[in-house]
């Protein structure tokens, strides 16, 4: 039986199909998942608010956003302006979904994998951090952000 990260090696070198246990299935391209998950069409506003929630995406713990009026923003991840620029919607959405199939020395979360997790409190074990739709907010958010 393959582990988790053979799997996913596997999945990323054939551009096969993966999927997390009931969550929608998605085809992994390169460094990319070229399609939205579940053919959803992402909002770029709900993104742009999901980026900036500090409990829901809390995506600016760990990264500067493209609003400097936001406080308390990190550095441990790359900025998030140009982000757009510098990646395509496919890989934005890879990396999201789990960063760790292309850095897997990655200290950022997976936001749409349920299994081979640790530490997650009981309410929250089972479910992703973030449902498909609001993935692809985020997606639609961050493909805006084209300047540095």
């Amino acid at each position: 039986m393959l582990s988790r990260l053979a799997l996913a090696g596997a999945v990323l070198a054939s551009g096969g199909a993966s999927t997390a246990s009931a969550l929608e299935t998605y085809a992994i391209v390169g460094d990319a998942i070229p399609a939205p998950l579940g053919r959803l069409v992402g909002n770029a506003a709900r993104g742009e608010v999901l980026v900036k929630d500090r409990e829901r995406g809390n995506c600016l713990i760990c990264h500067q956003g493209a609003d400097p009026s936001e406080p308390f923003q990190g550095n441990i991840g790359p900025p998030l302006t140009g982000v757009g620029a510098r990646l395509d919607a496919g890989q934005i959405r890879l990396r999201l979904v789990d960063a760790s199939l292309v850095n897997p020395q990655t200290v950022m979360p997976p936001y749409f994998r349920t299994e081979n997790l640790h530490d997650v409190a009981l309410p929250y074990r089972g479910k992703p951090a973030l449902s498909a739709q609001e993935i692809e907010d985020v997606v639609s958010y961050l493909a805006t952000l084209k300047t540095f």
